[in-house]
């Protein structure tokens, strides 16, 4: 792993520099590791997937895209958590199909349970609901990527969109309500 400051890989990175690129994802190795767990803890039914095969794969994707441009690390966990979140909802329609069908369960969860909860939300109807969201309203569908998919606080939100912290609270809301909405009554925000 090199040495070199995040900021001066990511600016190689974004010229194009593979190298780059690769020095600037062994970096950040860890939080995009934790990011696949955290898919994976969110999906539902038994996955067999690993949390290393899911960052694999997720960064396989992200490596094949010569145009990419990340102009910080959040910006950049932002596009691994929704490259990491398809490949999970592919992997659930393949085995769904595989299945022919194969049992679907909805849950409402609760931040406080998150760890325990034994029903997960469907990640396939979560997926289309934050792609319908991203139709509507793109900076709240990236609000719900920086909070339910890479775990950042209202601080961390607030600091990097430039507004204060009782806006990212009241924005987390109003996209909870539109998910709940798209998702006809099925709460998995919170």
């Amino acid at each position: 792993m090199s040495n070199e400051p995040l900021a001066d890989l990511a600016r190689r990175a974004d010229a194009g520099d593979a190298d780059a690129r690769d020095a600037l994802f062994a970096a950040l190795y860890s939080e995009l590791h934790r990011l696949a767990e955290t898919h994976l803890r969110r999906s539902p039914g038994n996955v067999t997937l690993s949390a290393t095969t899911l960052l694999h794969e997720a960064y396989v994707d992200m490596a094949s895209r010569s145009s990419l441009a990340f102009p910080d690390r959040n910006r950049f966990l932002q596009y691994a958590s929704r490259a990491m979140r398809g490949l999970v909802i592919e992997y659930m329609r393949r085995r769904g199909a595989r299945k022919r069908g194969g049992e679907l369960t909805f849950t409402t969860l609760d931040e406080d349970r998150m760890q325990s909860s034994d029903t997960p939300p469907d990640v396939e109807s979560l997926g289309s609901a934050l792609e319908t969201l991203t139709e509507l309203d793109p900076p709240l569908a990236e609000l719900v990527d920086l909070r339910f998919f890479c775990g950042l606080s209202f601080t961390e939100i607030a600091t990097m969109r430039g507004v204060s912290e009782r806006t990212a609270q009241r924005d987390w809301a109003k996209a909870r309500a539109l998910l709940f909405t798209l998702m006809g009554g099925e709460d998995v925000t919170e």
